[in-house]
């Protein structure tokens, strides 16, 4: 059941009602059962593997604190192998194959794989890795084991932010479930909040980033048919935009139902764009994942504290995860390494750039400093979601070669730019749509407040123009429809 379908536009608020009429003492279990329903409505045994994850990891919390006979290390590595190994196999064991026949046939040993057709389960990758991080929370004593198995299923299932994250922590969502029942529902200023999140999150969603996909759609798909820089380019800057609009519209639409019901989930997007470094970047871009990435893999490697090189490793292997985590591919492995290296070469070359900075006098302070800043992060980042994009590591080669060699005049016109599945009412809608979302990120960079807490300070009527604004362009600019079938999340696939 996708956020933008017409299912769950029906199946939300009839949650909500019968969230907000229900006895108190029945929340949970009604949560738990509409969390169970709208991740079977994908494919009704995806339930199975939610399940045996939940039942391994609660079992794990409850041995920890009671069971002495067994070590709590060798508790928490079976729980931690277990769950990685059902993940392992439904998302990486085609790839596994298909890397091992590949190194044989360097010897000329060719191996005969039979077919598999092994359907990866939607948001495994997500709740797998929060079900983990309770497990370690509990072993580490950051929080104490759930006791109630209702309870902690629902913070493995949590539908809002079950498929695409946010990823929680069971520190705070799990904190929050367990007061359910105390929840003070009827609260104007929090329904509204979560309302405005809802319908900024459908318009980064269905106008920005299903406009933008046209675009890219048809050029990375395509690239061969296509010559000159310029289209290529537009093509990989497409993507950053679009990615953008689609995961941040989903964790904005998770965070805005979660908040209606009254949960409070985590950021997970803040003005990544406008980062300076692409260590800034993972501090805003899915903060969620990176912050999970610190806690769980650079920090229990070592982190900074044993020196330079094996600071560098852990930051080497820690993005190494990053991208094996997005998909089964060498093209997310190369993605995650670039970030890697980035962040590397960035502390390497410090001191160098710091001393070039002061023999030329520049003033931080300025804004062409920072925006010249922010403009080579984006051009780092850009060029890494070339990799993420591409189907694979040849693609993704072979496009960015046909980048660098056709900045030619000849190669470029207007005419060009609309054939690409683009025509003139499509460029303006989208032109508009993202003079909006700088303008909105603007604001958030400045003032550090979401929209939703700008507008719930503004005078009603202000309000609702903006409010209904975007519901109108939603509705008649957003992209969706019977004839439209590449709306999924495009995070939905990790």
């Amino acid at each position: 059941m996708l956020f933008n379908s017409y299912s769950f536009l029906v199946f939300f608020p009839i949650v909500v009602l019968i969230y907000f009429v229900c006895p108190r003492r029945f929340r949970g279990i009604w949560l738990l059962i509409t969390s169970y329903y709208f991740y079977m409505s994908w494919n009704p045994r995806f339930a199975i593997l939610i399940g045996i994850s939940t039942l391994i990891t609660f079992a794990s919390g409850l041995m920890i604190e009671k069971c002495k006979r067994i070590s709590p290390r060798v508790i928490v590595a079976g729980s931690v192998i277990s769950n990685l190994l059902i993940l392992g196999f439904f998302k990486y064991f085609i790839f596994s194959l298909n890397v091992c026949k590949s190194f044989f046939a360097l010897f000329h040993i060719y191996i005969n794989i039979p077919h598999w057709d092994i359907l990866l389960p939607v948001g495994i990758s997500f709740y797998t890795f929060q079900a983990l991080s309770y497990t370690i929370d509990v072993y580490r004593g950051d929080v104490k084991p759930e006791h109630s198995l209702i309870n902690y299923a629902l913070f493995v299932s949590f539908f809002p932010q079950l498929v695409a994250g946010p990823i929680e922590r069971s520190g705070n969502l799990l904190n929050q479930i367990r007061k359910v029942q105390e929840n003070v529902l009827w609260k104007y200023d929090r329904i509204i909040e979560g309302l405005i999140l809802i319908v900024w999150g459908y318009f980064l969603k269905v106008v920005v980033a299903d406009r933008i996909a046209i675009l890219v759609d048809t050029i990375f798909n395509n690239y061969t048919e296509f010559s000159g820089g310029i289209i290529f380019l537009l093509g990989a800057v497409g993507f950053a935009f679009q990615i953008y609009g689609d995961f941040a519209g989903y964790s904005t639409i998770a965070i805005g139902t979660a908040k209606i019901l009254g949960f409070e989930l985590m950021e997970n997007f803040n003005t990544p764009y406008f980062s300076q470094s692409v260590g800034e970047f993972w501090h805003r871009w899915h903060i969620s994942l990176s912050t999970w990435l610190r806690d769980y893999v650079y920090i229990p490697l070592g982190g900074n504290r044993k020196g330079r090189i094996l600071k560098y490793r852990n930051i080497i292997i820690t993005f190494l995860v990053s991208g094996i985590w997005h998909g089964a591919g060498f093209h997310f492995v190369v993605w995650g390494l670039l970030h890697g290296i980035y962040q590397v070469c960035g502390d390497l070359t410090r001191r160098i750039r710091q001393q070039a900075e002061e023999k030329l006098k520049l003033n931080k302070e300025v804004a062409s400093y920072k925006i010249g800043k922010i403009l080579v992060t984006f051009v780092l980042v850009d060029f890494a979601w070339i990799f993420f994009r591409a189907g694979s590591l040849t693609i993704a080669l072979d496009y960015i070669r046909r980048m660098f060699r056709g900045f030619l005049p000849e190669n470029f016109s207007a005419d060009s730019i609309l054939s690409i599945g683009f025509d003139n009412y499509d460029w303006w809608i989208l032109v508009v749509s993202l003079l909006i979302v700088l303008f909105v990120s603007i604001l958030r960079y400045v003032t550090g407040n979401r929209i939703e807490k700008i507008l719930i300070k503004q005078n009603l009527w202000f309000r609702w123009i903006v409010i209904l604004i975007l519901l109108f362009m939603i509705i008649i600019f957003g992209i969706y429809g019977p004839d439209y079938t590449s709306s999924e999340f495009i995070y939905f696939q990790f």
